[in-house]
This record gives structure tokens, C-alpha cells and sequence, in this order.
């Protein structure tokens, strides 16, 4: 079977493979060329724009100068369906048409992050208008490609440059979203001493705060963490591991930092970063993540891959991500290819598409 027949329809929720059944509607009536409002007084796209550019179709395009450049998709094409456990779909400029290019692209699930303290509730309420709004997208933007929209599940929680807003009322918000079926993961949490936009002790405070709600509902965690490894594992051997799963979000270290997290059986999830040419010590870390926990995200909109610095990431991207993981393992295009992008793919929705937990089943 060819990547082409490949769909993954979604095994715990309803919305899963919503397929393209109607002419092109009014929904993409804006996919003409980009509107003028979107141009600086220079002529360059801010970031916020799609690396689309607004076009009514599904190629990829990077900045050029004042202008952008169509750029191919990995060739040969990847040989199977992809995953993309982390993108923020409510902060993307157009959700729906993002689903519709992920679909074009092959991407088959993702996972949709939102917060109590922001986006929760537009996502809960959008998402399965989204999914419908990019199934009447596809035979405009790709009428050749027979498709379905991607299966998305929900991960909600509280992020920690938002921890000082943190309370009672915002935890009832979250325990609100974590009884939603839809809803796969606690996430992203956990701690951030780059920015340090909470204070460090309020953070936290907070994380563990989520980390026990995690343990209550038998749901993976999705961690944030940044210059702040060792306090949050020091916290995590504390209260435990949850035992539904730990997914180490947006890992951009190298193999020392990656040890102790591997050890303790977590996922890590590596996205664009692993195209950047500062991230040698990623590359170097990557043969040693167990293949059986390695997965594949885009942070969507940031963390753009090369060569698309500076655009608006959508899962579509996860394609180039995919491709150059391979590559770095040494994984040739054809059948060792298919085969390691299929287990990755398994990586995700056995962690992630499961079906209710018995405390998300209780009324």
C-alpha cells in the first residue's frame, strides 16, 4: 500500500476523517492571493503569515527577500502517514485551511494544545467546525487528492509562562476540558527559566499542581520545559511519573541532558529545531532515543523548519521534519523508511488516540 492509501480515521472520538465531499464553498473565498494587509511598508510577510502565503493551493513557500519562493516537498515522498503531537491550531492564522493543507501533506493525526488561561475555550468550541471547514477546502486546494481531514485530539493545560495566573477558577476551567473525551493529554506544562515571565516558585508550584491532576485522570503529560530540566525532574521523581506517559516536548538538547528522561521511559518529541544548524547536540541525541518513544511535532505556528525561518508553521511541516530524522539515522527512502515512519506514527496514537480514561467516564 501506497502512502497515498494511507488514512488513519481515529479510533476514540467523533469528527476522525471528516472527508471531502463539497465544492469549493465560501469558506475559501479569502484563499486568493495574500491581502495586501498582511504586508509590512517594506513588501516582507511578518511572521504570523503561512509560509503558503494565503494561496489558494497546498505548496510549500519560504521568504525570499521581499517576496517568497515555492519550495518542493521531501523527495522522494515519505511512504507513509505522519504525526504531529504538538501544534497550537487556535493561534494559526486560518485552522481550517492548516487542517486541509496537513491533510494534503499526509498527515493523518495531530494534537491540538490549548490553554485554561487563553485558548481553551475556542478550541473545545472550534475545533470540530475547523475540521468541517477543511473538508469543503480540499477539492479547491488539492482537487486531484483524494484525502481526508486528520483525526486531532486535545491537550489542555496550563503553560507555564501563564502560571501566575493560575488558581482555583482556572483549575475548575482545566478539570472542565479534561473531562472532555476529546481531550488525549495534560499539556503543555511544566517549567520555563528562560523567559521566567511567572515567578520561578509559582511555577513551580503550579506544575506539580497539574502534574497530580494528571495522576487523578490516568492522562499523559506534555512537558514545557526550558533551562529548568533538572528541578522539573526533580519534582516529577517527587509526586511520579505518570503512568499513562510523559512526553518530552520540543527536545532540543543534547545526549547527556536526554539520558535521564529516557531512562524513566519518556517519549520525546522532536520538531523543527532538528533542521537548524545550531542544533548539532539534537542531531547527536537523536540514535539515542528509543525508536519505540520517539515522535514527531511542529510546535505550529513556531519553530518553523528549514528553510522556512520566520513563516508560520503548520503540521503540513511535519514532512520535512520527518524526512531529515530519517536521514540523520541513517534511514533510507523505500521500505526501512515506511516501516520507521509507520512505528512513529504508532508512537503517537497509542500514546495519544486511546479511548476515554475511567475518570473522564465518570459523571
Amino acid at each position: 500500500m501506497d502512502a497515498s492509501s494511507v488514512q488513519y480515521t481515529g479510533t476514540a472520538c467523533d469528527g476522525a476523517g471528516i472527508q471531502a465531499s463539497a465544492p469549493c464553498e465560501s469558506s475559501v473565498a479569502a484563499l486568493g492571493a495574500p491581502p495586501s494587509s498582511l504586508a509590512t511598508p517594506g513588501g516582507e510577510e511578518p511572521f504570523g503569515t503561512d509560509a503558503a502565503g494565503g494561496f489558494a493551493d497546498a505548496a510549500f513557500r519560504a521568504k525570499k527577500k521581499h517576496s517568497l519562493r515555492e519550495v518542493a516537498p521531501p523527495e522522494p515522498a515519505l511512504e507513509h502517514v505522519l504525526s504531529d503531537t504538538h501544534v497550537h491550531l487556535a493561534m494559526l492564522r486560518d485552522p481550517a485551511r492548516a487542517l486541509a493543507r496537513a491533510a494534503v501533506h499526509r498527515v493523518g493525526f495531530l494534537c491540538c494544545i490549548s490553554d485554561p488561561t487563553g485558548d481553551a475555550d475556542v478550541v473545545y468550541s472550534q475545533i470540530d467546525e475547523w475540521a468541517r471547514q477543511a473538508a469543503d477546502m480540499l477539492p479547491c486546494i488539492a482537487p486531484d487528492v483524494g484525502v481526508s481531514v486528520p483525526h486531532v485530539r486535545i491537550a489542555c493545560g496550563c503553560h507555564p509562562h501563564e502560571a501566575r495566573l493560575y488558581d482555583d477558577a482556572v483549575e475548575a476551567r482545566l478539570v472542565r476540558h479534561l473531562k472532555d473525551p476529546r481531550t488525549c493529554c495534560v499539556g503543555e506544562i511544566g517549567l520555563d527559566y528562560h523567559y521566567d515571565h511567572s515567578p520561578r516558585p509559582v511555577q513551580r508550584d503550579v506544575f506539580a499542581r497539574q502534574l497530580r491532576l494528571a495522576h487523578e485522570t490516568g492522562l499523559p503529560v506534555s512537558l514545557h520545559l526550558r533551562e529548568a530540566h533538572d528541578d522539573a525532574l526533580d519534582i516529577m521523581d517527587d509526586i511520579g511519573f505518570p503512568e499513562a506517559g510523559v512526553i518530552l516536548h520540543c527536545f532540543n538538547l543534547g545526549p547527556d541532558e536526554l539520558a535521564p528522561w529516557v531512562q524513566r521511559g519518556c517519549y520525546v518529541a522532536v520538531g523543527g529545531a532538528v533542521t537548524f544548524a545550531s542544533s548539532d547536540a539534537l542531531r547527536q541525541a537523536l540514535p539515542r532515543i528509543p525508536r519505540n518513544r520517539l515522535l514527531f511535532e511542529t510546535d505550529g505556528p513556531y519553530m518553523a523548519p528549514a528553510p522556512f525561518r520566520g513563516c508560520e508553521c503548520g503540521s503540513d511541516h511535519v514532512v520535512f521534519t520527518a524526512a531529515r530524522i530519517a536521514a540523520e539515522l541513517g534511514i533510507e527512502p523505500g521500505p526501512l523508511r515506511k516501516d520507521f515512519l509507520s512505528e512513529v506514527f504508532a508512537n503517537a496514537v497509542s500514546l495519544l488516540d486511546r479511548k476515554a480514561t475511567p475518570w473522564q467516564n465518570e459523571r
